[in-house]
């Protein structure tokens, strides 16, 4: 095709267009890269002075403690002011410290090296808490499917070992995103961030379990109690969610804060009605130690895994049992002194 006269001008000024949108891409870039230069350097600056905050406090606190001694009333109130505001530090310290790049813990450096996680804005930090909520929901949900189908229709070793490789790829996944979170502001708990490095553990000694006469015995009860650990599970998360919207509605929450597969004294008002559920489950978890136990104990049992799994579900009965009990205990007890006090 013969290229015209009229078309030649009009590629022309498209190109000067474009000639022209180009200088400005350059400029917008350059400009963008001087600013992303300042917030680092701003980024460093912060840190350094939160860091120097800390230590000068920590300092001072020690000093407060030895100027206890022959000081007037009006000194006396003076330092129990700066004490009272030396209190609300940290809280401020660690609101600052959650759009600040930190050195990651031993576990996302293992899984992802010295990679910088911590998400500069609130609104991706949210579109983050909320894609690990809907992760949670949707895998609960194949999770519970995958254990009905093999549990009541199919019994065959490979989906067995399909469903438990899910387990360990869904908790391990769970320990990442979750050290993310934490990385980002969210206040997740000890125990409730640990047992589910105890799950993977023990989903993957489930993959190894060989086939035989000791793995049918237990097979059935383990698949059982998965369905209902899935079942638990979103009950959770459908309540949780919706206690937790409410809770951040009237400032008593944390924005980052998630639902958790366990019992936390938010959860008192209007969620108490989980506590069986989740008891009951925790016993499972005894009951399915207890019965590994006396698997391992037939004269037949050479597989490692059984007692393995023992221990796994009697560590993980102790874990939720106790926290639990400890959560619903400080409760009853806050409420008995406010009782008290009115």
């Amino acid at each position: 095709m013969l290229c015209t006269t009229s078309n030649l001008v009009d590629c022309l000024k498209e190109w000067e267009d474009l000639e022209k949108d180009y200088q400005q891409v350059q400029e917008t870039h350059r400009q963008y890269k001087q600013k992303l230069e300042e917030v680092y350097k701003l980024q460093d600056s912060c840190s350094q002075a939160i860091a120097r905050q800390k230590k000068k406090l920590k300092e001072l606190k020690v000093s407060l403690k030895e100027c206890k001694d022959k000081l007037s009333p009006d000194e006396i109130n003076a330092i129990d002011e700066i004490k009272e505001s030396i209190k609300d530090r940290p809280n401020v310290f660690f609101e600052m410290e959650a759009f600040l790049p930190k050195k990651n813990g031993l576990y996302l450096s293992l899984v992802l090296g010295n990679v910088n996680v911590t998400l500069l804005n609130k609104q991706s930090k949210f579109a983050y808490k909320d894609e690990y909520e809907k992760f949670k929901l949707i895998l609960t949900v194949i999770l519970f499917l995958f254990s009905f189908t093999c549990c009541f229709l199919f019994s065959y070793r490979v989906l067995d070992a399909l469903f438990n490789f899910l387990l360990v790829w869904y908790y391990c996944t769970l320990t990442i995103r979750e050290s993310i979170l934490i990385s980002n502001g969210s206040r997740i708990k000890g125990w409730w961030v640990f047992h589910h490095y105890v799950s993977t553990f023990l989903s993957g000694v489930m993959l190894t379990w060989p086939e035989g006469i000791l793995y049918q015995m237990f097979r059935n009860q383990f698949l059982t109690y998965c369905m209902y650990q899935s079942f638990v599970q979103f009950l959770q998360y459908y309540y949780q969610s919706g206690c937790l919207y409410r809770l951040r509605s009237l400032g008593e929450r944390h924005n980052m804060d998630v639902t958790v597969e366990g019992f936390q004294s938010w959860m008192w008002r209007g969620l108490t009605f989980l506590l069986p559920f989740l008891f009951f489950g925790h016993f499972w978890q005894l009951y399915n130690s207890i019965i590994l136990f006396r698997i391992a104990q037939l004269p037949e049992c050479k597989e490692w895994q059984v007692v393995m799994c023992g221990c796994s579900y009697l560590v993980l009965f102790l874990g939720n049992f106790l926290t639990t009990l400890a959560v619903v205990y400080q409760k009853y007890m806050n409420n008995q002194d406010k009782s008290k006090t009115l």
